[in-house]
């Protein structure tokens, strides 16, 4: 494990400390910005979404802006606007909240549809365009989104279109008694987030993203991913399968998740362990599955069974 890694690593002890029990999904998270992807949490109000943005937020030393969607908010609050100043007699832009590294965006289905376009098209393009000018995001930039859950009051559902171009999509869920108990205990003198120090810096933060993309990844590992993409789009229940740029953000992930254990190479586990993760707000079932009340999990999960998983010999390691 190299100095870099190293220091994904005291991302994710520095989040542990504010965040209890939910070292799987900090790890998830880590691996998705190691991968210069976007986060979208989604649970029940009150289980920790927004504590854990906040969390990230101040374990990564990058310039962050934070905005609560509501019904109120308008595309020209993210991307920015053009401002005219009578005293020189020009258009001046005034940045918008997605100028910044990283972007925390809370209970992003309760805006409306042109709003949460505006966001998603800055997610997929790095840059925003305000009266013909374009205008270059700062780099790293990152989006960990919050929603609640389809059918809360005064929600409305992303389209498919959109979902796609979240890297991962989790939900935290109850913690356990253990847990609840921990958390009470270190929230009755004071508030866990303000005792985190940031570890990483913008440019440490590009760097980890550089060597994660050059992680090895064999041939037999190529085509094990895209056995699974294919068998998405292929099954009698799914009406829309993963797309191109869902493998691309399952390779992307599987190198994050090598690096973050300290190989050099992608190994089948890699891919297994972030599967579902990667693809559950990808896929769409249709009226059969429906019907049988079968849900998307666990269509996943049968999924990853059938394909011959392959083996990864020393030699063929990259190493």
């Amino acid at each position: 494990m190299n100095q870099h890694s190293q220091l994904a690593h005291q991302v994710i002890n520095e989040v542990q400390k504010a965040v209890i029990g939910k070292k799987d999904c900090i790890e998830k998270i880590m691996m998705a910005i190691l991968s210069s992807g976007h986060i979208l949490l989604e649970d029940i109000p009150g289980v920790g979404k927004t504590t854990m943005a906040l969390a990230f937020s101040k374990a990564l030393h990058l310039k962050e802006k934070r905005l609560t969607f509501t019904p109120d908010v308008l595309p020209a609050d993210l991307t920015g606007f053009a401002m005219y100043r009578k005293e020189t007699n020009k258009f001046y832009y005034q940045p918008g909240a997605l100028m910044c590294n990283l972007f925390l965006g809370d209970e992003i289905n309760r805006t409306s549809p042109k709003t949460q376009s505006a966001l998603l098209e800055v997610m997929e393009e790095g840059q925003v365009s305000v009266d013909g000018v374009t205008h270059a995001l700062p780099k790293p930039f990152i989006v960990i989104a919050t929603q609640n859950p389809a059918g809360s009051a005064g929600t409305q559902l992303l389209p498919q279109s959109q979902l796609d171009r979240f890297t991962i999509c989790l939900s935290l869920g109850y913690p356990d008694m253990e847990e609840e108990i921990a958390i009470l205990k270190g929230r009755i003198a004071s508030n866990p987030l303000e005792t985190l120090e940031p570890v990483l810096e913008a440019s440490q933060l590009l760097a980890l993203q550089e060597e994660c993309s050059h992680i090895f990844i064999h041939d037999r590992i190529y085509h094990y991913i895209c056995s699974l993409v294919q068998a998405t789009r292929n099954h009698p229940m799914v009406e829309l399968g993963i797309s191109p740029r869902g493998t691309l953000a399952l390779t992307h992930m599987a190198q994050a998740g090598a690096y973050l254990a300290g190989r050099s190479y992608v190994i089948p586990k890699d891919i297994q362990t972030i599967f579902p993760d990667v693809c559950l707000h990808r896929i769409c079932l249709n009226s059969k599955a429906r019907i049988s009340h079968v849900n998307s999990r666990s269509i996943l999960e049968d999924i990853l069974k059938n394909p011959p998983v392959p083996s990864v010999r020393r030699r063929d390691k990259g190493e």
